[in-house]
């Protein structure tokens, strides 16, 4: 696909048809390519070939990005849910001969730190603040047109970079996939999350739709921490969108509003899940309420979408059939994806230029095709009879019920499973304990959870626990609780 969505908007949609909305606004085609030819041009004028972009969702920061597509130039988009550490970490490591930020105190933090002020950005709400840089667009693979971070369980971010060329034909391709004509799309994940970037606003535009992006804070967010779900709610019932894109966190949340009365809009066609394990109950539970939940896989590494259930072929358990043209192998048991593999990582170049991704995930494809993903290979547990077990699975099992908020699976070398966990409210010894029983008769015996410890206060709230994009760090919890962990296994044979 050669023709960027800039130029895809003339063709498709007349200049008048509403493109993009926030809470207060609506934006026409015609407007929408008036402000890109105006930051296109200070951008140009500005002499910048490479940007970091920081901000909440915003009509300003997909224009931001469009225009990166229109001009062939590179940007670095900056997950508002990184720590400073991992902001510094990315600008140092990436070309960025300027930081596009969307408020004062962002303007001012960056103008200490990195650079000087220029000024802000012509019909937009963005700044931007130059930065020297020791770094050349030599240190990017050839043809990077996005330069997306993604924090592994040491919370130390990697860059992937990708080509505008190839984000805009995966988007295509998931856009024909799906195949909902002009879908109202709403924007729920950080437009800094690659999924969102280009399922939940390429695909649509490719599809002759339209995208509405409030903020993140209207939708209940506090940087990474969701906590106003009624925002989102409200969002979603005022807005009514025909797709959503959700992590599975967020699912359950809409799963158990409805479960005390909430009514979810009969517009909704299609929502994606995915991002981590989902609990084949919580995607037969929000069937059951009439939501239309559709699990998926994929990795920035691979453009993004891998793999996805449909509306006419939904296996529900698996993460869906591999979208057309990417091929997937197995190596013991570990996915590799061919077919839309990016250029390599930022400053590694024996990553550069691969044509097939070892993805790090546990997966097969089933007799009719669906590939299920069983956890990551380097958290599998060995337990000390020898069975291998993947504690994702058995967590996204433990946390189907919404009461419990964080489920940590230890086992390795261990004769059984346990289990750290922390609760949303206060649940009776005796509950607790019929709750895990309940989960335990689905599960083999050898992950089955035979003890467990209620930590006092969230995991996620204690210091080094978790990563920025909430990914829990597995080996500081062992030693975190290493006390707690210990008088589990006091005896060698479960009681």
């Amino acid at each position: 696909m050669s023709m960027n969505i800039v130029q895809h908007l003339s063709s498709a949609y007349r200049g008048s048809d509403i493109l993009i909305q926030d809470t207060i606004s609506s934006y026409s085609v015609d407007e929408i390519k008036l402000r890109c030819q105006a930051l296109s041009e200070y951008l140009t004028n500005n002499n910048i070939q490479c940007f970091a972009l920081y901000g909440t969702n915003s009509v300003d920061w997909i224009i931001a990005d469009l225009v990166c597509q229109a001009l062939n130039i590179a940007v670095l988009p900056l997950p508002t849910f990184f720590s400073n550490e991992q902001i510094d970490f990315a600008i140092k490591k990436c070309p960025v001969q300027a930081i596009l930020s969307d408020s004062p105190d962002n303007l001012s933090t960056f103008i200490q730190k990195y650079g000087s002020y220029i000024g802000a950005v012509p019909h937009s709400k963005l700044f931007l603040t130059k930065v020297p840089t020791k770094n050349s667009l030599a240190d990017l693979p050839v043809g990077t047109g996005k330069i997306t971070f993604t924090s592994g369980s040491t919370g130390q971010p990697k860059g992937v970079c990708l080509d505008h060329n190839q984000q805009l034909i995966q988007a295509a391709k998931l856009a024909s996939y799906v195949d909902l004509s002009k879908p109202k799309h709403l924007c729920v994940l950080p437009l800094s999350t690659l999924l969102e970037n280009i399922a939940g606003v390429y695909a649509p535009l490719l599809a002759g739709g339209q995208v509405i992006v409030p903020s993140l804070a209207e939708l209940g967010f506090s940087g990474s921490t969701f906590s106003e779900p009624k925002r989102l709610l409200n969002a979603i019932s005022t807005i009514k969108p025909e797709s959503l894109i959700l992590v599975p966190q967020l699912l359950s949340y809409l799963t158990s509003a409805i479960s005390l009365g909430w009514q979810p809009p009969t517009s909704l066609k299609f929502i994606a899940v995915g991002g981590g394990k989902v609990s084949p109950d919580l995607l037969r539970t929000a069937a059951g309420q009439g939501l239309p939940v559709y699990e998926g896989y994929g990795l920035s590494e691979c453009g993004s979408v891998v793999s996805l259930n449909l509306i006419n072929s939904n296996h529900v358990g698996s993460c869906g059939r591999p979208l057309p043209g990417l091929d997937l192998s197995f190596n013991n048991g570990e996915v590799s994806v061919s077919g839309n593999s990016m250029l390599g990582y930022i400053g590694e170049p024996n990553s550069w230029n691969q044509a097939s991704i070892k993805t790090g995930d546990l997966g097969e494809l089933d007799a009719e095709g669906y590939l299920h993903i069983n956890g990551r290979c380097k958290n599998v547990l060995i337990s000390s009879f020898g069975r291998n077990i993947s504690p994702e699975w058995v967590e996204s099992e433990l946390m189907t019920n919404l009461l419990i908020s964080e489920a940590i699976v230890i086992g390795d070398a261990k004769p059984y499973c346990t289990a750290i966990l922390s609760l949303r409210t206060p649940l009776d010894d005796a509950d607790l304990a019929a709750y895990i029983n309940k989960v335990n008769a689905k599960l083999p015996d050898y992950a089955q959870i035979k003890h467990w410890h209620v930590a006092s206060q969230t995991l996620s709230a204690m210091p080094d626990l978790y990563t920025e994009n909430g990914k829990p760090k597995r080996d500081a919890i062992n030693r975190a609780f290493a006390e707690q962990i210990e008088t589990l296994y006091q005896s060698s044979v479960a009681a």
